[in-house]
């Protein structure tokens, strides 16, 4: 080779080299959506409550709450902490259950065989749960267990836990529609995520489904309506925006998992009175509305049921908020850098679930070869999934601060996250006890923390894409297991799309 050549040679890489180094992260070579797919799906293990399995494989978590019932001599042990704390709140937990069903119903099919079963696990803890706690119906309903006040006072590892492990209880005739119709839509939903693979399982969680259903229908209202409780579920979940949404949630489910025209006649007869066509622009553990709207549409789309007609122009409408080119007079809001964003705290949580919802209604509509109606133009499948795509890569790393908001996956990624298991010691590592106020000490500390949460998706960054890695600061740094469950359907459909442009 000349010496000309050479010096072209080396300029030519040394250009390459100046160009890479400017891309944004991961946008060169594109993600791993499928290692991203099965750390969404470990973040669950170190959630997890009650006697850990020889499997476990988030090997610094220990088995905790090994007393949770005993007051009332009831065993309510498992389930899922549904965040950085050390309480099982029931309402978010069975919509975490529901939305990690749907994930298996919607994209099990397009999962890796391996990560298929460890995601039917993950609902499996959940709903085992679920079934203990609606084990006294028709006359009872368990909410919660864990008094949060004195929890939230504490900062110490779920295996040391020595705050009050109260177990809260609804009995007949109060009301406990929200949680009773959001635990009937998890089993209903996970009756068929297990259908082929256990059918007895599946039996006996839809026959609980109906039940929890009864109780929900029957003694209408919000359960932290209860006065004897609502000091302890308020202001952490209560239910903000109406029961409502959570019969209509639930009769859908148990309409879809069942076929029984009792359910569909539910829903046609009661969508107006309990205000289907109302807050379509959110969708999360406490407002079903457009997950509703899309999950209906299905039956209008491939059933032609035309009943159904209004449940399809909802969802088209919630579509059109979505995409910035539609002419809806109503957009979401977007950063800067492009992501969903609502107010308030664990932002994320917008974003997966809107997204989940961009991918499974872009299903229903290209199999039935339609599109969304958004005023003078339409929109199709392709447009939903590109918007749903921009939200994952952001969350995976592309976005301003170049940070990956999954701990755990790509270069840079959240440290200091508000988790009292994941910033403790691991009780194998310091098996003396950490007292209450002990933990202070690891929670102010600037050092990361020494327990890697894998999977864990954080709460996420401000309006303007800002994101300080504080521990203190719980709306940003915070995981929950409901904006990790409609994660895991997303990375699903990408690990088996990933070049979709």
């Amino acid at each position: 080779m000349t010496q000309r050549h050479s010096l072209f040679a080396i300029a030519s890489l040394l250009l390459l080299l100046l160009l890479a180094t400017h891309l944004p992260l991961n946008r060169a070579a594109g993600h791993d959506y499928a290692d991203a797919l099965s750390k969404s799906i470990l973040f669950f293990e170190g959630q997890r409550s009650g006697w850990l399995p020889p499997d476990q494989r988030m090997g610094w978590r220990a088995t905790s709450g090994l007393g949770d019932g005993w007051t009332h001599h009831m065993d309510l042990t498992g389930g899922y902490y549904d965040a950085g704390d050390n309480v099982k709140f029931n309402f978010p937990m069975a919509f975490t259950a529901t939305l990690l069903a749907w994930s298996v119903i919607e994209f099990g099919e397009v999962m890796p065989p391996a990560e298929q079963r460890n995601a039917l696990v993950a609902v499996r803890w959940g709903t085992d749960y679920l079934l203990k706690s609606i084990s006294q119906l028709p006359n009872r309903i368990f909410v919660q267990v864990g008094d949060p006040n004195s929890d939230h006072d504490c900062w110490e590892r779920p295996e040391d836990m020595d705050t009050a492990r109260t177990a809260y209880v609804v009995d007949a005739p109060n009301p406990a529609s929200d949680v009773a119709g959001e635990t009937a839509a998890a089993l209903a939903a996970a009756s068929m995520a297990f259908r082929s693979s256990d059918p007895g399982y599946s039996e006996t969680l839809l026959r609980n489904a109906i039940k929890a259903f009864d109780y929900a229908d029957t003694h209408r209202g919000a359960y932290s309506d209860n006065a004897n409780i609502k000091d302890d579920v308020c202001p952490f979940y209560c239910d903000f925006d109406g029961y409502q949404d959570e019969l209509l949630w639930g009769a859908a489910w148990l309409r879809r998992a069942t076929q029984d025209n009792l359910y569909l006649d539910y829903i046609q007869n009661n969508g107006q009175t309990l205000g289907a066509e109302e807050n379509i622009n959110e969708f999360g553990w406490d407002n079903k509305h457009a997950g509703l709207n899309v999950l209906v549409s299905k039956e209008f789309l491939e059933g032609s049921m035309f009943a159904l007609e209004s449940y399809k122009a909802s969802a088209d409408s919630f579509m059109c908020t979505l995409i910035p080119e539609s002419s809806t007079a109503y957009h979401i809001d977007l950063t800067p850098g492009g992501l969903i964003y609502k107010p308030g705290g664990s932002n994320l949580q917008h974003s997966t679930s809107i997204s989940f919802l961009l991918l499974v209604y872009a299903n229903y509509l290209e199999r039935t070869s339609q599109s969304a109606s958004c005023g003078g133009m339409t929109v199709g499948p392709a447009e939903l999934r590109q918007q749903a795509k921009r939200q994952v890569d952001y969350i995976l790393g592309d976005n301003p601060k170049g940070m990956s908001y999954m701990v755990g996956y790509g270069g840079q990624y959240p440290q200091r996250i508000h988790h009292r298991g994941s910033s403790l010691p691991s009780i194998k590592d310091r098996p003396d006890s950490i007292g209450c106020k002990e933990g202070s000490v690891y929670f102010n500390s600037p050092w990361p923390n020494p327990n890697v949460l894998v999977g864990a998706l954080v709460g996420g960054p401000s309006e303007d894409d800002s994101f300080e890695d504080d521990r203190a600061d719980f709306r940003k740094s915070e995981p929950t297991t409901y904006i990790n469950a409609p994660f895991v359907g997303v990375l699903a459909y990408f690990a088996a799309n990933p070049n979709l442009s």
